[in-house]
């Protein structure tokens, strides 16, 4: 996984990682929410370790400043990550995020276009909203939605079993630091010991084209 602005190349740092404790490596990611009046977005962020939910915003606008204040209210009720992990839009390749990271001497790592390893257990999480929570309340306004994922967050990160971690809560594991983990598998490099080939990048915000991202689940292998 590398990640990259105009003027950096960033390390690619996970390539056959073993995450091992909680607050190793972090992941983000945006999502949009569909509400009977317009619609809105949410980011979280998440501990791979244990999937739990560490902060989460919603907002009107893709605006970077609530992937921000999610990253910064992450950091400042749980600690810091080694890594910081998230894909190549534009609100984590920013100054405004990448600087918080910086500042913090957190390692950035994201995913090269046609790699999707950094966001399964966050595109998990997408989908257990959608289809546990959003999808059966159908929220009306922002108002709504942020009681409801209120609510929704606690139960997940609390109560909710996962299979993957033997059936405990990410609470209960990312407390005790005990059931979790993952084997980060490289499927899209070359031969174990190749550096990857630079992004080639020609502005402040280069996406993945559209068709370009692989099966997530063939990237990723949980070990719990």
């Amino acid at each position: 996984m590398q990640v990259c602005r105009k003027d950096t190349v960033y390390p690619y740092l996970l390539r056959g990682v073993a995450v091992t404790r909680p607050n190793q490596v972090w992941s983000t990611d945006v999502t949009y929410i569909r509400l009977a009046r317009g619609f809105a977005y949410l980011v979280a962020v998440i501990d791979w370790y244990s999937r739990k939910v560490l902060s989460w915003r919603i907002s009107n606008s893709m605006d970077a400043s609530f992937c921000v204040d999610c990253l910064e209210d992450a950091l400042r009720e749980h600690g810091k990550p080694d890594v910081f992990n998230s894909d190549q839009g534009s609100q984590f390749t920013s100054h405004a995020f990448t600087d918080v990271l910086k500042r913090e001497g957190i390692a950035i790592s994201m995913d090269g276009r046609g790699r999707a390893l950094d966001n399964i257990f966050v595109e998990r999480l997408w989908r257990s909203v959608k289809h546990e929570d959003v999808y059966l309340k159908g929220y009306i306004n922002m108002a709504e939605l942020m009681i409801g994922l209120a609510h929704y967050f606690s139960y997940y990160n609390e109560e909710r079993p996962h299979q993957s971690l033997s059936y405990q809560t990410p609470h209960a594991v990312y407390t005790s630091g005990k059931g979790g983990g993952a084997k980060i598998v490289d499927k899209f490099g070359g031969a174990r010991g190749e550096s990857p080939a630079p992004l080639r990048c020609t502005g402040d915000s280069p996406r993945a084209e559209p068709g370009q991202r692989c099966s997530a689940a063939c990237a990723v292998m949980d070990t719990a």
